[in-house]
């Protein structure tokens, strides 16, 4: 996601807890090769300035431990949960043709083929199978809602426009349709 203060930066990764007695802290991170976030230079925070450098990092089952340059206490290590780790946009890789940073399509009007107005783009996700895309704002439907991001059901983006268009799959009946009730 693009800082807000600073739309050079792009938020990488997040610290989500302490770890250990040794001043470690358990991160999660936001990129498509989840360990590169480690590689593109030191952590900084929403204004542009440097926090923290990685010194070492491992996988652990839902995100990764890591050891920072600078020496933490347990409570120092806890106390930055929640953090934000951003680094500057020049220092990712560059992008094939189709392909688009998760922070870029953040905020994006989201409409269909035909021009229906669906909303925004509020985030992406990837829960395990494969990166979705919560909509919000869509006019009479309350709530936010997931489309898978693949071609079909996303078949074009304007970064230029600011606009992403979308092919939903058709909604399913009432439950009462479902079940052969009345409806």
């Amino acid at each position: 996601m693009t800082s807000p203060n600073t739309p050079d930066l792009v938020f990488v990764a997040a610290i989500a807890a302490a770890h250990g007695v040794r001043g470690e802290c358990k991160v999660k991170t936001f990129t498509g090769d989840p360990a590169a976030a480690f590689t593109y230079g030191p952590f900084l925070d929403a204004n542009g300035v440097e926090i923290l450098r990685a010194k070492r990092w491992r996988p652990v089952k839902d995100g990764w431990v890591v050891a920072f340059d600078k020496e933490m206490s347990r409570e120092e290590a806890q106390a930055l949960r929640g953090t934000r780790l951003h680094v500057p946009r020049s220092a990712l890789p560059a992008l094939d043709e189709e392909e688009y940073y998760h922070a870029d399509l953040i905020g994006l009007t989201v409409e269909t083929l035909d021009g229906t107005p669906m909303g925004r783009v509020k985030a992406m996700h990837d829960f395990g199978s494969g990166d979705l895309m919560e909509i919000t704002g869509t006019p009479e439907r309350p709530g936010d809602w997931f489309l898978p991001f693949t071609h079909a059901c996303v078949p074009h983006i304007s970064l230029k426009d600011r606009r992403v268009t979308i092919d939903p799959p058709e909604e399913v009946g009432s439950k009462d349709e479902e079940e052969g009730g009345e409806g």
